[in-house]
């Protein structure tokens, strides 16, 4: 008769997972947290290498030595107790040292990756009466382990959504009429607009502060507050919405003009603005930008950045200054600076006036981390690369009369291990649904060309 499994499972951790999230041994309840020696070697390494990886190994290294303290090699290799915020303990941690001996072993050791199976495939051996599970973000790892015979599972503890499909837009359509759907409204004026107090239950299921509704009749209203039984929804003419111009641009389309008011609204602290390539971000986001630091001076100064792949590894190897460095990597700006002043006589010159006289500043995400900034208006470029850790690191920097801007296409990751419902972007959207300061628009379409829109449907 077959021994009776145990209800802990040994969880083995990955380098990349540590790299996603530094706290990821604390997220596992009484299971306990498996490290192999292979992958503390390779955080060793990394930690001293390009910094956006390096910060994270550096903090996913202190979480294990917090863990460990002086406990002696017996107990780590039986098992520490995981200390929770709250005091109390739950799950173990151990350090699984590098043994190939395993009749089972069939991969060879020359990669790490094969060596951490190795030993999964040994300690699968050694506690049959346990599962034994691979926790990593690589897809082909988990093959390779299911082929020896272990089981593996990808990271899931921040992915909020199961299919990026279901990632909140901003706004909710209602076919026809919106009026239709109301059987009880209570309306009213004052010098900031006119307001319509409608029951939560002849709203959509999830309405959200700064969320819209728009109908097929023209009617667009925005959720200002939202009380045990009633929303309060201030009416926004179309009309009106359309003609909303930031810094000589007004919107090709309502999204377009939802964002727009977002970007404006001086109440809101944090826009997410997702679409596909060409679909307005970063040129809607820039004209905004402009127009409330150089004409209305809300801001004091535009801090541009851009997460990509290439730019964590490279900008330190680029001659010249921080800005000189950053230069390539943000031409994404300085192009939709072009298009805005497309029609002037001298786009050149107006381009030029534009960067002398707009306080704009380039700077690498490797320096915005243990910032602080005051009076800012933060532009983040292609966050759809960043993991959720990482966002959430680059959020915190916001300061006193700071306002923070992400953009990002969820379709174009370049990031190892990250996809659509892993990415910061997703995750970022999913936890502000709730913040009253904050709001997300999903623009639709591709104004940049017919080609530029037939080529990401088609391609």
């Amino acid at each position: 008769m077959a021994a009776r499994k145990s209800d802990t499972k040994l969880y083995v951790i990955d380098t990349n997972v540590l790299i996603h999230d530094p706290t990821a041994i604390l997220n596992f309840e009484e299971h306990q947290v498996v490290i192999p020696m292979t992958v503390l070697e390779e955080l060793d390494k990394l930690k001293m290498g390009k910094a956006a990886i390096a910060t994270d190994c550096r903090e996913a290294i202190r979480q294990i030595d917090r863990i460990i303290g002086d406990a002696s090699p017996t107990e780590i290799a039986k098992g520490i107790p995981i200390e929770r915020a709250d005091g109390g303990f739950q799950g173990h941690f151990s350090i699984l040292l590098d043994t190939f001996d395993s009749p089972s072993r069939a991969l060879p050791n020359d990669l790490n990756d094969n060596k951490i199976i190795n030993s999964l495939v040994t300690l699968q051996e050694k506690y049959p009466n346990r599962e034994t599970i691979l926790i990593t973000k690589d897809i082909n790892m988990r093959l390779k382990a299911r082929g020896c015979g272990v089981g593996a599972q990808d990271y899931q503890n921040d992915q909020l959504l199961s299919d990026v499909s279901l990632l909140e837009t901003g706004f909710h359509r209602i076919p026809d009429s919106f009026w239709e759907t109301q059987s009880s409204v209570e309306t009213f004026h004052d010098e900031t607009g006119t307001y319509h107090k409608i029951p939560l239950a002849n709203l959509p299921e999830e309405v959200f502060v700064n969320r819209f509704i728009i109908d097929e009749k023209g009617f667009v209203g925005k959720v200002d507050r939202i009380g045990e039984e009633y929303a309060l929804i201030r009416d926004l003419p179309a009309e009106q919405l359309m003609q909303t111009s930031a810094w000589g641009l007004t919107p090709r389309d309502m999204p377009q003009a939802l964002a727009l008011n977002l970007l404006l609204d001086p109440d809101v602290h944090l826009v997410t603005l997702t679409g596909q390539a060409g679909s307005g971000k970063t040129i809607l986001a820039l004209a905004a930008a402009i127009e409330m630091t150089l004409a209305t001076k809300q801001f004091k100064r535009i801090i541009a950045t851009r997460s990509t792949r290439g730019l964590d590894e490279d900008i330190g190897y680029l001659p010249g200054t921080e800005a000189e460095k950053m230069e390539p990597w943000l031409g994404a700006i300085t192009d939709n600076l072009e298009a805005l002043h497309n029609d002037d006589e001298h786009s050149k010159s107006s381009v030029d006036y534009i960067l002398q006289k707009v306080p704009l500043q380039f700077k690498s995400l490797n320096y915005i981390r243990g910032r602080s900034f005051q009076q800012s208006l933060i532009l983040i470029d292609e966050c759809q690369n960043l993991t959720p850790h990482q966002m959430k690191t680059i959020i915190t920097r916001a300061g006193a009369g700071s306002k923070v801007i992400c953009l990002g296409n969820l379709a174009q990751i370049d990031t190892p291990y990250l996809n659509p419902v892993s990415s910061g972007l997703t995750y970022l959207i999913e936890r502000f649904k709730h913040f009253t300061s904050g709001g997300t628009i999903h623009l639709e379409g591709s104004p940049r060309s017919i080609l530029a829109e037939y080529a990401e449907t088609h391609l």
